[in-house]
């Protein structure tokens, strides 16, 4: 088994039984994550209406802001491997507490919200930690072949994630269970054990690791995010690609909510709709699987990296526009997939490249700002203006608001396309700065990196 495991994934004397601890752990998030996506979005749908997820944004997106903040300091100043293990604790009770708050007779609506809340969650801080922790229990030439092994498992957990959302429909119809729907309650407790489950596998497997040890400095989170607002903030490719990715952020939530509108009205049986959503996740994992495996790394070495940056706002614009015109299912259910497949590959494959111009040293802050910050605001400003859109579309009796939230996402995407491409007229010019000027190393970078 070791041989094959070897020759199979290269993996070498003494890595499998930390390979296989990683993977799991990550496997077990995504299964929870998958789970706790697509049954609390649902469940929150078909009992407060599509409308309620533009709040739910609202406070997701503060609530991703104030996490990223928070983690940005502790990330650094605590044992990874206990700073990890205390996370998925961390998780467990909280989902207990979920459980009870449920027992009590809350309302589907407010357990729902909660769960697909908690889902955001688990998708910021546990990858951010895990994969802070698989970097320092490698050298970097182990980071290379071992990490991608690793980071498979995280589509081997979408897909039984989500297929663990369609199995008690079919398990139903062939007369193996009561429920013919994976329930609330029942995604709160394999929560629950999932991450009891991976508190024990970290305490018991990697309690004698070893690890460099964590320099903890006292930082306000001024000092803490002042590096690395201060590295966006003057190299100007960066500064416009943040810009940029808020835009793109409020196109996705908004085409996003048109989907959840016209499916649930279309699809207005609540167990057929949330067979139809994991379904629809389904077809989008696969798809950006084959994308992601296949397609993103030739088309970022042809069209190179800077012109990549374009694919994901002229997507959104293209998306919405088409919204705009054929607001029918079929329309709306093919654009919004195609803005989330182009999300989850050329778009999140052409943001880690460029992020390794940064220098070791600034990257995790600078990320921050990409890969949350940027995406909160972006959330909590489509949130806002839907909620707005809707409410004064209401108040005179117009009942076709579509046209005119749809209408500021083509306008957003635009405001996109435009930072983009300002991007890339200083984008040369950046690679000279002096906050670059470690990483660079003569010759095209993107020959060392690796797609």
């Amino acid at each position: 088994m070791k041989s094959l495991l070897s020759r199979t994934f290269d993996i070498r004397a003494g890595e499998i039984r930390l390979v296989v601890i990683l993977s799991l752990l990550l496997l077990g998030n995504t299964v929870a994550r998958q789970m706790t996506g697509i049954v609390g979005i649902s469940d929150l749908i078909n009992t407060a209406g599509p409308n309620q997820t533009l709040v739910v944004n609202s406070i997701n997106g503060v609530m991703i802001f104030v996490t990223a903040m928070l983690a940005s300091l502790i990330i650094d100043r605590f044992h990874r491997v206990e700073l990890l293990k205390w996370t998925t604790f961390g998780f467990a009770m909280v989902f207990v507490l979920t459980d009870i708050i449920y027992l009590l007779h809350a309302t589907t609506e407010v357990v729902a919200a909660m769960v697909y809340l908690m889902s955001q969650q688990q998708w910021l801080l546990f990858p951010m930690f895990f994969w802070v922790l698989a970097n320092d229990l490698f050298e970097v030439a182990q980071a290379k072949r071992l990490i991608p092994v690793i980071g498979s498992w995280s589509f081997i957990g979408k897909m039984l994630g989500i297929g663990m959302t369609l199995l008690p429909a079919l398990f139903f119809r062939l007369g193996w269970l009561d429920t013919n729907e994976l329930t609330l309650d029942m995604v709160i407790r394999l929560n629950i054990f999932f991450y009891l489950l991976a508190f024990l596998l970290i305490s018991i497997g990697l309690r004698k690791v070893n690890i460099r040890a964590v320099d903890a400095e006292d930082e306000s989170v001024k000092e803490s995010l002042g590096e690395g607002w201060d590295f966006v903030r003057k190299v100007d490719s960066y500064r416009f690609l943040l810009l940029a990715i808020a835009a793109v952020a409020v196109c996705d939530v908004i085409v996003e909510y048109r989907f959840f509108v016209v499916a649930k009205s279309t699809i207005s049986e609540p167990v057929a709709y949330k067979e139809f959503y994991s379904l629809y996740l389904l077809g989008a994992a696969i798809l950006s699987f084959s994308i992601q495996g296949f397609v993103t790394g030739r088309l970022i070495q042809r069209i190179q990296l800077k012109n990549t940056f374009l694919v994901q706002p002229i997507l959104a614009l293209v998306s919405s526009f088409a919204m705009l015109l054929s607001p029918g299912m079929i329309s709306t259910t093919f654009n919004s997939l195609l803005l989330k497949i182009g999300r989850n590959t050329v778009d999140e494959a052409t943001r880690k490249a460029y992020q390794g111009f940064v220098p070791e040293e600034r990257r995790g802050r600078v990320a921050l700002f990409t890969d949350n910050f940027a995406p909160a605001i972006g959330m909590l400003v489509a949130a806002l203006l839907g909620i707005l859109v809707i409410y004064i579309c209401n108040a005179i009796g117009y009942a076709n608001s579509f046209y005119v939230y749809l209408g500021l996402t083509v306008i957003f995407a635009w405001i996109a396309v435009w930072f983009i491409m300002k991007m890339r007229a200083s984008y040369d010019d950046s690679l000279f700065n002096w906050r670059l000027r470690r990483r660079k190393r003569g010759g095209d970078l993107l020959k060392d990196i690796e797609f």
